[in-house]
């Protein structure tokens, strides 16, 4: 079936898969290797079909996407995938987590792998002598998942004459609303508070960070990485000044991608949510789990339907360590 003739409507939704792998299954990318339309998805050439142009000086109007049935059915994918992109450009997650894993319940219950320091060092085995074993379990609790969003305000009338590149930076700012909520539930499981993970914590002896603790933390990770060091302002402020920071590396890594790295190759991510004096390093290969219930959802009935207000835009997602030791947090004291 070509592309134009498609017929759209609110059961594309309706399914587990989302709206683009619906179309998907309907007009397949892989049809159109070859021709002008290759490197756009089912839905891109969608909005192709119906000359409907969501970014750019040129865009059109949120009335454009409601010109015609099947052209309406395009707008609640349209939202889902600003909101995704104010997600992914204020992402902080993806540099901390080891692996995503989408499910389709509400449920999940995850593995950990509990290592003791003999298990870290693979001794030999003579003939005949037992295996040293590594236990992987379930874990007793639940991983926790939370329901994430905002809701539009806004009649149809009020907006339909809006640019979309315009309506698009209002998404994207919830997009943004959602990843540092997603953040702070992520550290909320390293911190060892979510009832289900446990976390060793540092204390340093003498008041102040100094460039040591940074070194004891790195050696403490140890067999893992410290890839990643999480902290506020105030404490990425007082490491930047450490003479040891100052390397002419790091500097220029700064300069290039905006990523400050550590003397000793672990990324600075900051994270206000973490109260000055805590600090939190991992390995970003073997910490952390992202579990996710698919990804952003819109209300597609009511917005296919011009019914934009009260029209909520959710993610539902949770965390879960998956090596206990492979993070660990450094308290400082205070005075």
């Amino acid at each position: 079936m070509a592309f134009d003739n498609i017929k759209l409507e609110k059961g594309l939704y309706a399914t587990t898969k989302g709206f683009t792998a619906s179309l998907e299954e309907i007009d397949p990318s892989e049809n159109y290797i070859g021709t002008e339309l290759e490197g756009l998805d089912a839905y891109q050439r969608q909005l192709k079909r119906f000359d409907i142009k969501v970014s750019g000086n040129g865009s059109d109007t949120i009335s454009k996407f409601f010109q015609t049935s099947d052209s309406a059915a395009l707008f609640p994918e349209y939202i889902s995938r600003a909101v995704q992109q104010g997600i992914e450009e204020s992402d902080a997650i993806s540099r901390i987590v080891a692996t995503t894993t989408t499910i389709d319940s509400l449920d999940y219950r995850a593995i950990e792998s509990t290592i003791s320091k003999e298990d870290k060092e693979l001794a030999l085995v003579g003939e005949g002598a037992k295996i040293p074993e590594t236990t992987i379990k379930t874990k007793d609790k639940l991983t926790k998942l939370h329901k994430r969003g905002r809701m539009l305000v806004a009649s149809y009338e009020a907006i339909k004459f809006q640019k979309l590149d315009l309506f698009t930076i209002t998404l994207k700012q919830i997009g943004a609303y959602i990843s540092r909520s997603q953040m702070n539930d992520a550290l909320t499981v390293l911190k060892g508070k979510s009832g289900n993970d446990s976390i060793e914590n540092i204390e340093t002896v003498g008041v102040g960070l100094s460039y040591k603790d940074i070194a004891n933390l790195w050696s403490s990770l140890y067999p893992y990485n410290m890839t990643s060091i999480l902290a506020s302002s105030e404490d990425i402020a007082t490491m930047i000044e450490f003479t040891e920071f100052k390397d002419s590396n790091a500097g220029q890594t700064f300069h290039g991608t905006g990523k400050m790295i550590t003397p000793i190759g672990a990324e600075l991510i900051r994270c206000n949510d973490l109260t000055k004096g805590s600090i939190i390093a991992l390995d970003n290969k073997a910490a952390l789990e992202k579990v996710q219930a698919g990804g952003v959802v819109t209300e597609y009935d009511k917005l296919i339907d011009r019914q934009l207000e009260r029209a909520s835009i959710t993610t539902i997602a949770g965390f879960s360590k998956i090596f206990n030791d492979a993070s660990k947090m450094l308290t400082i004291k205070t005075a």
